[in-house]
């Protein structure tokens, strides 16, 4: 790897990282625009992947991109009886099933892909982390409490691999999410106890 590559690692770690902090910041705030700092912070962050042969962390912000248009799109006008913003609820039934068999699927077939068809040395792992934020992203697409604990498993997961990958920037990152999604938790917790109290 030359030294102008490296540079350019570096930068564009710095600037998805950077992105991707006000992304979960506004989500955290339960505030729609947050999509618009993801879409940014994803799109840096499929070079560095791709570079450093995380392929499934690759399409895994490949997702994140379509979820976040989507997720945009569903909190602003997926209220289907008023068309007003979608409001934070808990996961019902469905809901589990769906992110659970979301989880299986996804890491059934990233780990069948890397293995197979790619040179990753970490197939597992990588698999791992792409599984359980697929399931978390949908989850926050759906406003749903819940999507900041499935994205925490993947947090906790990518924290070693990114030190294990020489990307240390991601791994600080990842940690920083780590804490936000636990702050993200408690306060949609809160901001769901709001909005039911104004209905009554």
């Amino acid at each position: 790897m030359d030294l102008s590559s490296i540079s350019l690692i570096i930068i564009l770690q710095c600037v998805g990282v950077l992105f991707g902090i006000l992304q979960v910041w506004y989500s955290k705030e339960n505030r729609p625009i947050n999509y618009l700092f993801g879409i940014v912070s994803v799109i840096c962050n499929m070079y560095v992947l791709f570079y450093s042969k995380l392929y499934a962390e690759t399409l895994l912000n490949f997702y994140y991109l379509l979820m976040s248009l989507y997720g945009w799109w569903f909190w602003i006008w997926g209220n289907k009886n008023t068309r007003e913003e979608t409001p934070i609820t808990y996961s019902n039934s469905k809901d589990y099933l769906i992110s659970t068999a979301i989880v299986f699927v996804a890491f059934c077939l990233f780990y069948f892909g890397l293995y197979h068809i790619t040179d990753s040395d970490v197939p597992v792992w990588d698999a791992s982390v792409a599984a359980f934020a697929w399931a978390g992203m949908w989850l926050l697409a759906q406003r749903k409490i819940e999507n900041w604990i499935a994205l925490n498993i993947s947090n906790a997961l990518a924290i070693p691999l990114m030190m294990h990958k020489g990307l240390n920037v991601f791994a600080v990152f990842y940690l920083f999410l780590f804490c936000m999604a636990v702050w993200g938790y408690f306060n949609w917790r809160k901001l769901h106890k709001k909005q039911i109290s104004e209905r009554l």
